[in-house]
């Protein structure tokens, strides 16, 4: 993992199409804004791992429905 310092105003840039803005810094709390194409996903990680769960969830239940069809059970 790389550990940046930044103040209010300043940005990151990732793979020349991704900028990561601090807009404010309040106590504990920073806000920033992210630049990206539209077709970059940009999500907040709890709600990519749920997300995820979900579609590991659905693959397995689809799963095991097509597993059970196929064996005509």
């Amino acid at each position: 993992m790389l550990a940046l310092s930044r103040k209010k105003n300043e940005a990151l840039i990732i793979n020349n199409n991704v900028e990561i803005t601090v807009l404010e810094i309040k106590g504990e709390q920073v806000k920033l804004g992210i630049s990206a194409p539209r077709e970059v996903p940009v999500y907040r990680k709890e709600v990519y791992v749920q997300i995820q769960d979900a579609n590991k969830e659905s693959v397995n239940i689809d799963g095991m429905e097509a597993l059970k069809n196929l064996l005509g059970q």
